[in-house]
């Protein structure tokens, strides 16, 4: 049997045509909880495409799906308006935004949850689940879940194929071959033409009126769908009217025009076995003789307008900080719902706090910004009632709100609360600028929106608080102010990583042992997280701790300590002991870049050492020190790898190039030294593509001490 595995199979597909027959649903599905794992999968259908439900074959249990939501809490979940769907779940309403009811009922037996039973009705129906109907679930999925239970207690359970069982509903009755004819015959009487998609869209049937329409032939249409048989309806709104008749089971309507001028309308009507479109030339479609019962016509813009949103839903998941989140709506959301203004707000201290905007007076944001939540505004009348308002003109805003003071030019209004996880996050506000009829379609839009902005900025907000957090972290832990040392002039910069990037492991340090000798050490540990920056304080720690000996000893000592807290983390190091009496300095390195020394007289060299280990990896590592000269009016510069590496580049030449900006930049004396780290930083600072952070030390004796 495809679509399942294991033992019994077969009544798990009886027991789901039983429950669609007795509650009349017009769509019934089956999950099963696969072993091991927490995730449903898909195991029979009837009534929709598989096309149609492929995204949502496999369905974890932490999703946030009316399946996963009743298996994990043992509820009936029902929703009984599309405005109901889109508040609970917007993913869900923006991806399928049609009229239509749903029911998700949990699998269980012995106390065990086997899988979910999900039934959808048309959205002409009533809101509410009849007892009967209730009655019918339940007893189904007793059924379904004593199927389970046995067939798991006997070696044999039922599990998801990779394929759902895909069932057409029963027929009504057979039709005889002769019958067939007849009704071919008939179809091609009427005028027009009319012609037949199976649940997939392909054409099944065509007749020649509606082949000539459509300006091709019988056989070039049969086994194609519209939009690929014929280039000119090509097009995302053309597949979304078929999917929002199979999904509604409501007639649906659409004007198409066919190169070079000949406007057509189609009228669709669907059931369980596929959709019926009638067709006829767009000039008689008015007249009544023309067509038999035409369907009622589709709203306008609804079909423009989803795309964009769905793109809107693939980039706020890849949205970090808050900024993020307001830039992306604004940039999308205006040009897709024909809107002129977009506030975004979030409730903090028991006002709200505007967060972005777009195209708001200033001074209107400012009335905005900071109003007690319990305030008579409609922003923060959406934040507590979590119900969204729309007004479609100034009149109906100053009929119920005659206290708010609204001067922002605009003549509509849509009040959406953010609400995520059941509690409210902040409102979004969308401005028309003339006065706007928000039908029903559209307001269920509005709110699946809003609810997508509302998880983008829960999880936004949560990154920012991280964020902040991390980089105090890592901020305490380097240097605050470097020790002033007689005879010597320092200048440090750090650059964190780009954003989304976490928190790096890069430090540097400067060390007065007496009044004659300093040290300064860099170094950049593995990784870009807490772990990373937590183990540069202790690398630091140790430094200081060891510092004074020749240098390596100290790598020697600092590689000891590491591999004895096992981090799993490795270390670069580069450690210098200074002499500013006898200007000389002595250098170790623990597998970190090389210094670059620039010389009194300009001429700038990469000090090449010899190689050390890296820190943390083999307690007995040697660290073979070098000697230089070190005069006054000399430049050594230590920097971290995030300074010179950058994707397609040679290490070799980047190096190099950095040399060569050392020597070009200008004199490090009477306070200059700030001023070369800042040349030194700016091009890696502006670019775009930083996934790494950046630590730089300048050192520069000046033999006045």
């Amino acid at each position: 049997m495809e679509g399942v595995r294991g033992g019994g199979p077969d009544a798990v597909v009886p027991a789901l045509i039983e429950v669609v027959r007795e509650t009349r649903a017009s769509v019934g599905a089956v999950y099963l909880l696969e072993q091991g794992a927490c995730v449903l999968g898909l195991a029979a259908l009837t009534g929709l495409s598989w096309r149609i439900a492929a995204p949502w074959a496999r369905v974890a249990l932490t999703d946030r799906a009316p399946v996963a939501d009743a298996v994990r809490e043992r509820r009936v979940v029902w929703l009984g308006s599309p405005q109901e769907l889109a508040r609970h779940y917007p993913r869900l309403a923006l991806v399928l935004p049609h009229r239509f009811l749903l029911a998700a009922a949990p699998v269980t037996s012995g106390g065990t949850a086997w899988g979910g039973l999900v039934l959808q009705w048309p959205g002409s129906r009533p809101s509410r689940m009849s007892a009967h109907e209730a009655e019918a679930i339940d007893r189904a999925c007793r059924r379904l879940g004593e199927l389970l239970r046995q067939a798991a207690a006997d070696g044999r359970p039922v599990r998801a194929g990779a394929h759902p069982r895909v069932l057409p509903p029963p027929r009504p009755r057979t039709v005889w071959p002769a019958e067939a004819q007849a009704a071919a015959d008939f179809a091609e009487r009427l005028p027009g033409g009319c012609c037949t998609l199976d649940m997939d869209g392909r054409i099944a049937f065509v007749t020649t009126g509606a082949a000539e329409l459509l300006g091709t032939g019988v056989p070039e249409l049969l086994g194609a769908t519209l939009w690929q048989a014929l280039p000119w309806l090509d097009g995302p709104a053309v597949e979304d009217h078929y999917r929002r008749a199979l999904v509604s089971r409501q007639p649906v309507s659409f004007t198409a025009l066919r190169p070079p001028d000949r406007r057509l309308a189609f009228h669709l009507y669907a059931d369980g076995w596929g959709v019926s479109i009638r067709l006829v030339p767009a000039d008689v479609a008015s007249d009544p003789s023309g067509v038999l019962r035409p369907a009622p016509p589709a709203e306008p813009g609804r079909a423009d307008g989803l795309y964009p949103l769905m793109h809107l839903a693939a980039t706020l998941t890849e949205a970090v900080g808050v900024q993020d989140v307001v830039e992306q709506a604004a940039d999308q959301l205006l040009p897709a719902l024909g809107a002129q203004a977009l506030a975004l707000m979030t409730a903090e201290g028991g006002r709200l706090r505007v967060m972005g905007h777009r195209g708001c007076p200033a001074a209107s944001v400012d009335r905005i910004d900071g109003v007690p939540l319990t305030s008579p505004t409609p922003s923060a009348q959406v934040l507590a009632t979590g119900v969204s308002c729309f007004y479609s003109d100034r009149a109906e805003l100053e009929r119920d709100h005659p206290l708010t003071d609204v001067r922002d030019g605009m003549s509509a209004w849509a009040f959406l609360p953010l609400i995520t996880s059941g509690r409210p996050v902040g409102s979004l506000v969308l401005g028309y600028d003339r006065p706007r009829p928000f039908s029903e379609e559209e307001r269920t839009l509005l709110t699946s929106v809003a609810g997508l902005i509302a998880q983008a900025l829960d999880r936004a907000r949560l990154y920012d608080a991280k964020d902040r957090l991390a980089h105090a972290l890592q901020a305490g832990l380097l240097p605050q102010v470097l020790p002033r040392v007689a005879g010597l002039d320092v200048a440090a910069r750090y650059l964190p990583a780009g954003r989304g990037m976490g928190i790096g492991g890069d430090f540097y340090d400067v060390i007065r042992l007496d009044a004659h000798c300093a040290a300064a050490a860099i170094g950049d540990v593995q990784g870009h997280n807490v772990n990373a920056a937590v183990l540069m304080g202790q690398v630091r720690t140790a430094v200081h701790a060891t510092a004074g000996a020749p240098p390596g000893e100290v790598l020697a000592r600092t590689n000891r300590v590491l591999t004895d807290l096992d981090s799993g983390l490795f270390t670069s190091c580069l450690y210098v002991h200074l002499d500013l009496t006898r200007h000389r300095a002595r250098l170790a390195t623990a597998g970190h870049p090389p210094p670059l020394l620039r010389h009194p007289c300009g001429r700038t060299e990469v000090l090449d050492l010899p190689p050390g280990l890296l820190l943390g990896i083999d307690p007995a590592a040697d660290y073979p020190s070098t000697e230089i000269a070190l005069p006054p009016g000399a430049v050594l510069a230590l920097y971290t790898d995030g300074l010179v590496e950058s994707p397609g580049v040679d290490l070799g030449e980047a190096v190099a190039g950095l040399g060569e900006r050392l020597a070009g930049a200008g004199d490090a004396a009477d306070g200059g030294l700030e001023l070369l780290a800042e040349t030194l930083v700016r091009p890696a600072a502006r670019s775009t593509a930083r996934s790494d952070d950046i630590a730089l030390l300048l050192i520069h004796p000046h033999g006045d001490g």
